[in-house]
């Protein structure tokens, strides 16, 4: 399920119309469009606040953004602006498909899934869980993996404390099974301070998570396994209200959606 509902959502932050629509309101780049868009069912929560819910930002780096967004626009017109946008990405990307019964059948599914799993301990999830869901299937079906990726992330996060893993190791974690090496090359923290990675890479060093080159070693791969692993478990009971039938049809119903957006690039 991860990998089709994730291109849906991911048209937020690859296409132009999201970014451009936020930068219509006054805003100067794209992370203060990133920032503005995701945090604004949070309202005007202060920088701590995202910074800790976000989880994988370096620290300071919400702070260079919020609350300055909303000195220039609202997280009403933020929200209104970035589900436009990802509506119009997804309306040209998928072309006819955006007009086909199939997907409006898949938004209804997505949309049941998304709204009935449990908020206890999910505050990005709930959040968006509690915005009504636009009539529109385009847009509908894109909040429902917005709010269904937030929930599996709400999750993820849970699983990375749990395992003792900050947000930067968990990136340097991601990179290296990636094959990014090294790891310090990652764009998510490529631009960090030499001696903040230096300590981050330390830390994992001396946990026996890489090795003497940097590389990730086999506790570390264990410890990523058994991450992703807890991630999908505490991401399942999202689609516990469909029956095998609807969730059959759901998949059926997204898998050329998804192929359609990861070929032009939506990953």
């Amino acid at each position: 399920m991860f990998r089709l509902v994730e291109p849906i959502h991911l048209v937020t932050y690859f296409a132009h119309e999201p970014t451009d629509a936020l930068m219509a309101l006054g805003l100067r780049n794209y992370w203060d469009g990133y920032f503005a868009g995701r945090t604004a069912p949070l309202g005007r929560v202060p920088a701590e606040v995202v910074h800790a819910l976000f989880y994988n930002f370096a620290e300071g780096e919400a702070a260079r953004h919020i609350p300055r967004v909303w000195e220039i626009t609202t997280p009403e017109d933020a929200l209104a602006a970035r589900e436009q946008g990802s509506a119009a990405a997804l309306r040209r990307i998928l072309g006819d498909l955006a007009e086909d019964p199939v997907l409006g059948s898949a938004a209804e599914l997505a949309t049941r899934a998304a709204t009935s799993a449990p908020t206890e301990g999910r505050v990005m999830y709930a959040a968006l869980r509690a915005l009504p869901p636009p009539e529109d299937p385009v847009a509908r079906l894109w909040h429902a993996a917005s709010m269904l990726r937030e929930h599996r992330g709400d999750g993820h996060v849970a699983a990375l404390v749990a395992h003792g893993v900050g947000g930067t190791e968990a990136h340097v974690l991601h990179a290296l099974s990636e094959g990014i090496y090294p790891a310090e090359s990652f764009g998510r923290i490529h631009h960090l301070p030499e001696a903040r990675l230096a300590a981050v890479m330390s830390g994992l060093r001396g946990r026996g998570l890489i090795d003497a080159s940097g590389r990730l070693s086999d506790a570390g791969r264990e410890k990523k396994e058994r991450i992703e692993s807890l991630t999908d478990d505490l991401a399942a009971p999202a689609y516990d209200s469909l029956t095998v039938d609807e969730l059959d049809r759901l998949i059926a119903a997204l898998r050329p959606i998804s192929a359609a957006l990861e070929a032009a690039g939506s990953r």
